[in-house]
């Protein structure tokens, strides 16, 4: 892993520096990859064009959708070697993993069938004249990827570039880079054209950022941080390119007092603690009518206790976090509300026999959280569960709606007229009844309003996003 994927090869980075990558279970290095820089990216920049103005673009619709799905059905042939990558990488449980390769497949599915059903249409128009509306690939693009569902965020963002005819050049994240590269492989064993996914490794701070503000980019599509989401747009900017952000959330789960708690209790408890609570769509924050918040708090905080994290062979709710600088930042807001003097209603367990070098973070449960704290406002990114308590509906919106971000809400409620009220009110890009998450969502149109970012990925809408409308006016008499 200590190179860069780029025209159908690994080659060997610019500098010959590498970055050191530690496993999250134990804290040990386990390998190094390419530390990559502007040249690095160039490099692959200008072979994705050449791939696009090449073999790649010539290909039609349904020979791009053949490759797309033949290389997800590459990936169920390797499907265990991958989790084994993807658990290695990030530390997440066995089961965590299989699931997360399991839905990277389904992306390679979906966008696979769907290349070839991007349809223009007809605009009636004046007499003589013909109109007609097609969409086009951009180009290139540019994608910057996190490290908490790496598998799933190459299925997510590429998959559908390259569905619309797109070239691509991938930075991955420094953490979590295995399966990408893996990935890549693999394209090329099915028949992807050289150039077509390009891959740099390296720091966000010089490949990232030297992706994000290349004048060959067309599009660039953002997962991460919102700081780091303000300086890849402004990149952006710079050249006029539209971008994507998806760049966190502080989602609640509002429970009023019909929900039926034995179907709440245990979805509320796993959207906190699945992947360790480092998804951007984590139900953080669970907000419960004041008549019942003892009863339901009580019922999730006895389920709490139980919780265990453990290593990736474990297989336990969930592993450590990612590295050492984010079990520190996790750790902080628990130590923070500690001495704040919020109470601590539940914790989970550290499994024994876990190694001492692992980025290990006890799942907490805090309420009554008061409205304004750092830990209503403010992304965790761990197992940290925050439980306030409202009114009525009124409060309940107001509550839920109290932070700047606005990716997922939930809404446990029997009363039909209350589900549609707020669900509409309530500010996310996606809004549950009666649940939470949907196995990967990959047919749902996903992203956020506010500080989660804008732009949509998933569903057919992401092909929109990765194409330009172009509008045809034929004047024939």
């Amino acid at each position: 892993m200590n190179q860069h994927f780029i025209n159908g090869r690994y080659v060997a980075g610019q500098t010959g520096e590498t970055i050191a990558k530690l496993a999250p279970a134990t804290g040990e290095e386990f390998a190094r990859i390419a530390c990559g820089n502007a040249a690095d990216i160039d490099a692959a920049v200008k072979a994705a064009h050449a791939a696009f103005e090449g073999a790649w673009g010539k290909l039609t619709a349904a020979e791009r959708g053949r490759l797309i799905s033949k290389l997800g059905l590459r990936l169920q042939d390797h499907f265990e070697e991958l989790a084994r990558l993807e658990a290695r990488d990030t530390g997440k449980p066995m089961a965590q993993a299989r699931a997360d390769i399991d839905a990277t497949a389904r992306y390679f599915e979906f966008y696979g069938g769907a290349a070839d059903k991007v349809h223009g249409h007809v605009i009636p128009f004046l007499n003589g004249y013909s109109v007609s509306v097609v969409h086009e690939p951009h180009g290139v693009t540019g994608h910057i990827l996190p490290w908490n569902y790496p598998a799933q965020m190459f299925g997510r963002s590429l998959t559908a570039s390259l569905a619309m005819g797109n070239a691509v050049v991938l930075k991955p994240a420094e953490d979590a880079c295995a399966t990408a590269f893996r990935l890549a492989e693999l394209a090329s064993e099915v028949g992807f054209p050289d150039g077509a996914i390009n891959i740099v490794a390296g720091r966000g701070h010089e490949a990232g950022a030297a992706l994000s503000s290349h004048p060959g980019i067309a599009f660039m599509s953002f997962t991460g941080s919102p700081e780091v989401g303000k300086m890849v747009q402004h990149a952006c900017a710079d050249h006029l390119i539209p971008c994507t952000l998806e760049l966190g959330g502080k989602s609640p789960q509002i429970v009023f007092d019909d929900a039926d708690f034995d179907a709440a209790v245990p979805i509320v408890c796993k959207a906190i603690v699945q992947n360790t609570g480092q998804t951007c769509s984590a139900g953080s924050r669970v907000l419960v009518q004041k008549s019942v918040y003892d009863a339901f708090v009580g019922a999730v905080a006895q389920q709490f206790s139980k919780l265990r994290a453990g290593t990736p062979e474990m297989d336990l709710d969930c592993g450590p976090v990612i590295n050492a600088k984010q079990r520190g930042r996790v750790q902080s807001f628990i130590d923070q509300a500690r001495e704040q003097g919020i109470p601590v209603l539940a914790e989970g367990q550290i499994a024994q026999g876990v190694p001492n070098g692992g980025f290990f973070v006890t799942p907490t449960l805090f309420g009554q959280v008061p409205r304004g704290n750092r830990l209503e406002q403010e992304e965790v990114f761990g197992p940290v569960l925050s439980a306030f308590s409202f009114e009525d509906e009124e409060d309940a919106i107001k509550l839920a709606n109290s932070t700047d971000y606005g990716l997922v809400a939930a809404v446990w409620t029997k009363d039909g007229g209350r589900q549609q009220r707020v669900s509409r009110r309530v500010r996310a890009g996606q809004v549950f009844i009666n649940g939470y998450g949907a196995g990967g969502g990959i047919e749902l149109p996903f992203g956020g309003t506010g500080k989660s970012g804008h732009g949509r990925e998933k569903g057919f809408i992401a092909l929109e996003e990765f194409a330009v409308t172009k509008t045809i006016v034929h004047k024939h008499g």
